[in-house]
């Protein structure tokens, strides 16, 4: 009984796509564009995008310049939006707020293209182009529609690509030290410090800023490692007056012992 009834579900889905088919290729088989939208606006409601979509597309240059074009266009690049084809939906969208700046779906057609950025915006390991462009998409549609509904979850989400953009920076400053390239370990990470002050990562960046000057100083040429261990010391106590408590207070300690021991010897040499 099971089998069978797995049977007349499977039959009824197959039925559904059938007829769903049809409705597309009769309806663009027709030649008459009239048709064709009201087929697409009768698969919208259903919320079946990707035939909508399909039929929107089909007769969409017969509308060109007329004042259907507004609302086919909206529909079409919403149809994209909600089957997740973000990049697709993007360029349709960034299309239609600059054709239909009047059109009363401007402010959804807005709201969507920032999504669409936010969406496609990848984690922290990879290029944060994309993440830039969501900011500046988001930021553009809470300054423009003030009065949104949507605010807070715009306001949740720039937040997360801010976070997204700290991360980024604190890992390619990161990178390099983990590779010993130390000088410029501590530029980028006095860079990531200096664009993103309250940052969660500061204390570890301060750590590592510290721990590059030193290995930058102990393995320089002799004549550069006097001014290299001063910068050291700048750094250790810059860190140790934020964080007095820190664990890694004990290593750095040594390390500026080290560097204390170099500096004294190296003038009491100067002296003499």
């Amino acid at each position: 009984m099971k089998r069978k009834f797995g049977y007349i579900v499977i039959s009824l889905v197959v039925i559904a796509i059938t007829v769903s088919c049809d409705v597309v290729n009769k309806a663009i088989k027709s030649g008459d564009p009239q048709h064709a939208y009201q087929q697409g606006l009768m698969l919208y409601e259903q919320e079946k995008w990707q035939k909508a979509s399909q039929l929107f597309e089909a007769c969409r240059h017969i509308y060109v310049g007329t004042p259907r074009e507004d609302s086919l266009s909206f529909y079409n690049a919403r149809c994209k939006f909600k089957e997740h084809r973000w990049e697709e939906a993007s360029m349709l969208l960034d299309e239609y707020r600059r054709k239909f700046g009047r059109s009363p779906f401007i402010e959804d057609a807005e709201g969507m293209y920032a999504l669409c950025y936010y969406y496609m915006s990848p984690s922290p390991e990879h290029d944060q182009s994309v993440t830039a462009q969501a900011i500046i998409a988001i930021t553009e549609f809470m300054s423009r529609y003030p009065e949104s509904e949507n605010l807070p979850e715009f306001n949740n989400m720039l937040k997360d690509l801010t976070e997204r953009l700290q991360e980024k920076s604190y890992l390619n400053a990161y990178t390099y030290y983990k590779i010993g390239r130390y000088k410029s370990a501590i530029v980028a990470f006095k860079n990531a410090m200096k664009n993103y002050p309250n940052s969660p990562r500061t204390e570890e960046m301060m750590y590592y800023t510290t721990v590059s000057a030193y290995r930058l100083a102990a393995n320089s040429v002799e004549s550069k490692q006097l001014d290299r261990y001063i910068s050291m010391l700048d750094h250790y106590y810059s860190y140790i007056s934020e964080y007095p408590e820190s664990k890694h207070r004990p290593q750095l300690e040594r390390m500026a012992r080290d560097a204390r021991n170099f500096i004294d010897k190296n003038k009491t040499t100067e002296s003499n």
